[in-house]
C-alpha cells in the first residue's frame, strides 16, 4: 500500500474503531499504561462517561472530536471517574491521553453514522 492511501485506510480502520466502541454503554473504562500517583492512591484505570452538553462549554466540538490536547485537558476532568486533575491530564503518558480521548471522541459518532459504515 503507498504512503498515499495509508493515511485513508488508518483513518477509515479509526472510525470503525471508534464506531464500534460507541455501542458500548455510556460509562467506558480505560487501563493507564502509565497509573497516575495521586498521594497514596494509584490510579490504574479511569472510566470515562459521556459528556452531557453542559460539561462541553468552553469547548469547540470539532477540536475535541479532533482530539485537540486543550480541549481534552478542558473536557476530560468534567467526564473522569475518579475525576482527574487538570494537572494530571497535562502529565499524561501520550497513549493514554490518546487512549482516553478516543473515548471522548467515540462519544460522537451518531446511529445514522454506525449504519453507514462497512459491517
Amino acid at each position: 500500500m503507498s504512503k498515499e492511501n495509508e493515511a485513508p485506510a488508518l483513518a477509515a480502520t479509526a472510525l470503525a474503531a471508534t464506531a464500534a466502541a460507541t455501542r458500548k454503554p455510556v460509562l467506558r473504562s480505560v487501563t493507564l499504561q502509565e497509573p497516575i500517583q495521586r498521594g497514596e492512591q494509584t490510579i490504574a484505570r479511569v472510566d470515562v462517561r459521556k459528556p452531557r452538553a453542559g460539561e462541553l462549554m468552553g469547548v469547540q466540538l470539532a477540536m475535541l472530536v479532533a482530539m485537540d490536547v486543550g480541549a481534552l485537558t478542558t473536557v476530560l476532568p468534567r467526564v473522569t471517574l475518579p475525576t482527574l486533575l487538570p494537572h494530571e491530564v497535562a502529565n499524561l503518558d501520550p497513549a493514554d491521553l490518546l487512549a482516553l480521548g478516543m473515548e471522548v471522541s467515540g462519544f460522537f459518532v451518531t446511529q445514522a453514522d454506525l449504519a453507514s459504515l462497512p459491517a
